[in-house]
């Protein structure tokens, strides 16, 4: 049975309650945290949802694995998450490059104990005893973030020109149509104190699938404003996100910039050309006739950039269960390009990092089947015992992409990351 405790009779305020639960948590060998900011969102966010678990309890390094290991029974929630690199092992592709995080492939877990948030209060649920003691007598830590020193890019600027114009070569020989192109900036030996910097990350840039994950000494902390796969009853949904552009300094040029968004033809151009890749994906576990796009280019405000966001929905065949909707539409096609294997191929081309968690998806399955898993872009990733500190960014290249454009579009996206480190991109 649940503890359930209201904020009124705690000692500190909600607010403070929740960074000495993130700390405690953040102490256990495996932690996730996912985090809705209260931010309205169409088809739901996030639940505000905190669970630990012990480092000892068996867990799934591959799809097979958690197709056989989700059919254990469950109270709680499965938490976890699917890095881009398990593309692997649904199609024949590889992945050679520079590693400095080495998540595994894929890692979930069955908690312990986790935290349910409700409007009034918290539920403590699982291993109950003493939680509540013990994230009280958490002590939180001195607001002293050294900031880091300058993000080197494993991509130097003239290459990613080069590459940018490289794929419109390719899009011209009619190897692809669109390519998302990402690239790594990255520090070494930097001392951080991952739950602080998540808390000021997520003060900083607050999204709807925000989320903070521990695994043994690597860390996640992810600002993510794109849901990939939610199950709700027999409905799944995805919201691929293609279209960017900065908001305004005052109220008029932020609807200036608004309209601008909307009627960018090359976003407009790159959003239905992954909304098609969606709708066939999704079509592979779907009932026939199924598949709709109740919202095409909607236009959403978030802290630093207005975002395109379309709704892509279907009703599932019976008997698909979660790992078959993860071959079917994994990764997904906002982070590769359409046709998606060969835009995955030349990815591994142009890009200079293995991309890991970078694209990936973070995520929660309750015992019922239902689930919500996020896209892991504008993410932090920290690992302790090396100090490398890492994030990555990316646009979607079309023909009529400018290189100089896109790699603004990059730095734009990695605003909110550099002022939270007190860092710069090195020149």
């Amino acid at each position: 049975m649940a503890e359930v405790i209201l904020f009124a009779a705690l000692p500190v305020s909600a607010d403070e309650f929740r960074a000495r639960a993130l700390h405690w948590a953040a102490q256990q060998p495996y932690c996730a945290y996912f985090e809705s900011n209260d931010l309205a969102y169409p088809h739901g966010t996030f639940e505000r949802l905190l669970a630990v678990a012990d480092a000892a309890d068996a867990a799934p390094g591959s799809l097979a694995d958690l197709q056989a290991w989700l059919q254990q029974a469950a109270q709680g929630p499965r938490c976890g998450f699917v890095t881009y690199d398990v593309k692997n092992e649904i199609e024949k592709l590889h992945s050679r490059h520079f590693d400095g995080l080495q998540w595994p492939a894929l890692h979930f877990f069955a908690p312990k104990t986790w935290l349910c948030w409700q409007p009034d209060g918290v539920e403590i649920h699982g291993r109950t005893a003493g939680v509540l003691a013990a994230i009280l007598a958490t002590v939180l830590p001195a607001d002293t973030a050294p900031p880091v020193g300058p993000m080197r890019p494993r991509l130097l600027k003239n290459e990613y020109l080069a590459a940018v114009e490289a794929i419109r070569e390719d899009i011209l020989d009619g190897e692809v149509y669109e390519l998302n192109l990402c690239q790594e900036f990255y520090a070494e030996n930097v001392p951080l104190e991952p739950v602080d910097t998540f808390l000021r990350l997520n003060a900083a840039s607050p999204t709807p699938f925000a989320g903070f994950y521990k695994w043994q000494d690597r860390y996640l902390l992810c600002a993510s404003p794109e849901r990939f796969l939610q199950k709700k009853g027999p409905q799944l949904i995805s919201q691929p996100i293609k279209g960017t552009i900065r908001r305004g300094t005052t109220a008029v040029e932020d609807a200036q910039l608004r309209e601008q968004l909307r009627h960018d033809e090359k976003e407009r151009a790159e959003n239905l050309m992954i909304v098609d890749l969606v709708r066939n994906d999704l079509a592979r576990v779907a009932q026939p006739g199924t598949v709709r796009v109740p919202e095409l280019f909607g236009l959403y405000p978030f802290r630093h950039v207005w975002q395109m966001i379309s709704t892509v929905e279907a009703e599932l065949r019976p008997g698909v269960d979660v790992v078959d909707m993860l071959r079917a539409t994994f990764p997904m096609g906002s982070m590769t390009g359409a046709p998606k294997i060969r835009a995955m191929q030349l990815i591994e081309q142009y890009e200079r990092t293995k991309r890991g968690l970078y694209s990936g998806s973070l995520g929660y399955i309750w015992p019922d089947g239902e689930f919500e898993f996020n896209v892991v872009i504008r993410s932090l990733q920290y690992r302790a015992d090396t100090g490398y500190l890492s994030f990555q960014v990316g646009s979607a290249i079309t023909y009529d992409s400018d290189p100089q454009r896109e790699y603004d579009e990059c730095l734009l996206k990695a605003r909110a990351m550099l002022e939270v480190l007190g860092a710069e991109v090195a020149r």
